[in-house]
Protein backbone atom coordinates (compact mmCIF):
# COMPACT_ATOMS: atom_id res chain seq x y z
CA UNK A 1 0.00 0.00 0.00
CA UNK A 2 2.98 2.29 -0.59
CA UNK A 3 3.63 2.46 3.18
CA UNK A 4 0.18 3.91 3.88
CA UNK A 5 -1.92 2.84 6.83
CA UNK A 6 -4.41 0.56 5.10
CA UNK A 7 -7.38 1.59 7.21
CA UNK A 8 -6.93 5.21 6.18
CA UNK A 9 -6.59 4.51 2.46
CA UNK A 10 -9.66 5.81 0.64
CA UNK A 11 -12.09 3.51 -1.17
CA UNK A 12 -14.82 5.37 -3.04
CA UNK A 13 -13.83 8.56 -1.24
CA UNK A 14 -13.87 7.27 2.34
CA UNK A 15 -11.20 5.57 4.43
CA UNK A 16 -11.47 1.79 4.30
CA UNK A 17 -12.05 1.67 8.04
CA UNK A 18 -15.17 3.82 7.64
CA UNK A 19 -16.71 1.22 5.32
CA UNK A 20 -16.19 -1.42 8.00
CA UNK A 21 -17.43 0.88 10.76
CA UNK A 22 -20.62 1.66 8.85
CA UNK A 23 -21.34 -2.04 8.32
CA UNK A 24 -20.79 -2.68 12.02
CA UNK A 25 -22.83 0.34 13.12
CA UNK A 26 -25.90 -1.08 11.39
CA UNK A 27 -25.90 -4.17 13.64
CA UNK A 28 -23.82 -3.36 16.73
CA UNK A 29 -24.51 -1.26 19.81
CA UNK A 30 -21.02 0.17 19.73
CA UNK A 31 -18.23 0.41 17.14
CA UNK A 32 -14.56 0.50 17.96
CA UNK A 33 -11.43 0.44 15.89
CA UNK A 34 -8.34 -1.53 16.82
CA UNK A 35 -5.26 0.37 15.67
CA UNK A 36 -1.67 0.71 16.79
CA UNK A 37 -0.55 3.75 14.82
CA UNK A 38 -2.08 6.96 13.50
CA UNK A 39 -4.35 6.91 16.53
CA UNK A 40 -5.39 10.56 16.29
CA UNK A 41 -6.44 10.14 12.67
CA UNK A 42 -8.60 7.17 13.64
CA UNK A 43 -10.10 9.01 16.62
CA UNK A 44 -11.04 11.91 14.33
CA UNK A 45 -13.35 9.51 12.50
CA UNK A 46 -15.59 9.52 15.59
CA UNK A 47 -15.11 5.97 16.86
CA UNK A 48 -13.48 4.63 19.99
CA UNK A 49 -9.95 3.42 19.24
CA UNK A 50 -8.32 0.61 21.22
CA UNK A 51 -4.72 -0.47 20.92
CA UNK A 52 -3.07 -3.81 21.49
CA UNK A 53 -1.94 -4.39 25.06
CA UNK A 54 1.64 -5.11 23.99
CA UNK A 55 4.04 -3.38 21.65
CA UNK A 56 5.07 -6.64 19.97
CA UNK A 57 2.44 -6.54 17.18
CA UNK A 58 1.09 -10.00 17.97
CA UNK A 59 -1.36 -10.01 15.07
CA UNK A 60 -5.13 -10.06 14.89
CA UNK A 61 -5.57 -12.02 18.11
CA UNK A 62 -3.98 -9.23 20.13
CA UNK A 63 -6.46 -6.77 18.65
CA UNK A 64 -9.30 -9.17 19.33
CA UNK A 65 -8.26 -9.51 22.97
CA UNK A 66 -8.04 -5.74 23.42
CA UNK A 67 -11.50 -5.28 21.93
CA UNK A 68 -12.95 -8.07 24.09
CA UNK A 69 -11.65 -6.34 27.18
CA UNK A 70 -13.11 -2.96 26.19
CA UNK A 71 -16.70 -3.94 25.43
CA UNK A 72 -19.48 -4.41 27.92
CA UNK A 73 -21.62 -6.61 25.69
CA UNK A 74 -21.38 -10.38 25.64
CA UNK A 75 -20.70 -10.61 21.90
CA UNK A 76 -18.13 -8.95 19.71
CA UNK A 77 -18.51 -8.67 15.93
CA UNK A 78 -15.22 -8.50 14.06
CA UNK A 79 -14.25 -7.66 10.52
CA UNK A 80 -11.10 -6.28 8.91
CA UNK A 81 -10.95 -2.86 7.33
CA UNK A 82 -9.61 -4.12 4.01
CA UNK A 83 -12.72 -5.98 2.81
CA UNK A 84 -15.23 -3.23 2.06
CA UNK A 85 -17.76 -5.49 0.30
CA UNK A 86 -18.55 -7.39 3.52
CA UNK A 87 -21.69 -5.69 4.82
CA UNK A 88 -24.07 -5.46 7.75
CA UNK A 89 -26.19 -8.18 6.11
CA UNK A 90 -23.25 -10.58 6.38
CA UNK A 91 -22.46 -9.51 9.94
CA UNK A 92 -26.11 -10.11 10.85
CA UNK A 93 -25.88 -13.63 9.47
CA UNK A 94 -22.84 -14.33 11.69
CA UNK A 95 -24.63 -12.96 14.74
CA UNK A 96 -27.86 -14.82 14.04
CA UNK A 97 -26.04 -18.12 13.53
CA UNK A 98 -24.03 -17.66 16.74
CA UNK A 99 -27.24 -17.19 18.71
CA UNK A 100 -29.26 -19.91 16.97
CA UNK A 101 -26.51 -22.51 17.36
CA UNK A 102 -25.61 -21.38 20.90
CA UNK A 103 -21.97 -21.38 19.86
CA UNK A 104 -19.11 -19.38 21.32
CA UNK A 105 -17.83 -18.31 17.92
CA UNK A 106 -19.46 -17.97 14.50
CA UNK A 107 -16.84 -17.64 11.80
CA UNK A 108 -17.31 -16.97 8.11
CA UNK A 109 -16.13 -19.55 5.63
CA UNK A 110 -16.09 -20.37 1.96
CA UNK A 111 -16.89 -24.05 1.93
CA UNK A 112 -14.29 -25.64 4.20
CA UNK A 113 -11.94 -22.64 4.15
CA UNK A 114 -12.28 -20.41 7.21
CA UNK A 115 -12.25 -16.66 6.79
CA UNK A 116 -11.16 -16.20 10.40
CA UNK A 117 -11.12 -12.40 10.62
CA UNK A 118 -14.88 -12.28 9.99
CA UNK A 119 -16.55 -13.48 13.14
CA UNK A 120 -18.95 -13.09 16.01
CA UNK A 121 -17.39 -14.17 19.29
CA UNK A 122 -18.53 -14.30 22.90
CA UNK A 123 -16.41 -11.96 24.98
CA UNK A 124 -16.20 -14.41 27.88
CA UNK A 125 -13.55 -16.21 25.80
CA UNK A 126 -11.10 -13.45 26.68
CA UNK A 127 -9.39 -15.61 29.34
CA UNK A 128 -8.95 -18.46 26.87
CA UNK A 129 -7.52 -16.03 24.33
CA UNK A 130 -5.23 -14.38 26.87
CA UNK A 131 -3.85 -17.79 27.88
CA UNK A 132 -3.40 -18.78 24.24
CA UNK A 133 -1.40 -15.63 23.51
CA UNK A 134 0.62 -16.02 26.74
CA UNK A 135 1.64 -19.49 25.56
CA UNK A 136 3.27 -17.90 22.51
CA UNK A 137 0.60 -18.99 20.04
CA UNK A 138 -0.55 -16.49 17.38
CA UNK A 139 -2.61 -18.40 14.77
CA UNK A 140 -6.14 -17.08 14.74
CA UNK A 141 -7.65 -20.14 13.02
CA UNK A 142 -6.00 -22.50 15.52
CA UNK A 143 -7.45 -20.63 18.50
CA UNK A 144 -10.88 -20.45 16.87
CA UNK A 145 -11.04 -24.19 16.23
CA UNK A 146 -10.35 -24.81 19.93
CA UNK A 147 -13.64 -23.06 20.76
CA UNK A 148 -17.26 -24.14 20.39
CA UNK A 149 -17.34 -22.92 16.81
CA UNK A 150 -19.99 -22.79 14.12
CA UNK A 151 -19.06 -22.15 10.51
CA UNK A 152 -21.18 -19.76 8.50
CA UNK A 153 -20.83 -20.54 4.82
CA UNK A 154 -20.85 -17.65 2.38
CA UNK A 155 -19.97 -19.75 -0.69
CA UNK A 156 -22.92 -18.23 -2.53
CA UNK A 157 -21.17 -14.81 -2.34
CA UNK A 158 -17.37 -15.35 -2.44
CA UNK A 159 -16.83 -11.80 -3.71
CA UNK A 160 -17.63 -10.35 -0.26
CA UNK A 161 -14.18 -11.43 0.93
CA UNK A 162 -12.33 -9.43 -1.71
CA UNK A 163 -9.64 -7.63 0.19
CA UNK A 164 -7.30 -4.81 -0.58
CA UNK A 165 -3.61 -5.47 -0.04
CA UNK A 166 -2.09 -3.36 -2.80
CA UNK A 167 -2.88 -0.16 -4.64
CA UNK A 168 -3.66 -2.35 -7.67
CA UNK A 169 -6.23 -4.28 -5.59
CA UNK A 170 -7.76 -0.97 -4.55
CA UNK A 171 -8.08 0.27 -8.14
CA UNK A 172 -9.44 -3.05 -9.36
CA UNK A 173 -12.08 -3.33 -6.63
CA UNK A 174 -13.12 0.30 -7.05
CA UNK A 175 -13.55 -0.25 -10.79
CA UNK A 176 -15.49 -3.47 -10.41
CA UNK A 177 -17.85 -2.05 -7.78
CA UNK A 178 -18.48 1.06 -9.86
CA UNK A 179 -19.42 -1.11 -12.82
CA UNK A 180 -21.88 -3.08 -10.65
CA UNK A 181 -23.58 0.09 -9.42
Amino acid sequence: MAFQDKGLVKFHGEPLVVHAAKALADVADEVMINANRNLEQYRQLGFEVVTDQTDSFDGPLAGLLSAMQHVETGILLVMPCDSPIFSSKHLSKLLKTLREQNADVAVACLGEKLQPVFLAVKTNLNISLKNYLASGQRKLADWLTQQHLVRVDFSDHPDIFANINTLEDLQSLESSTLQQS
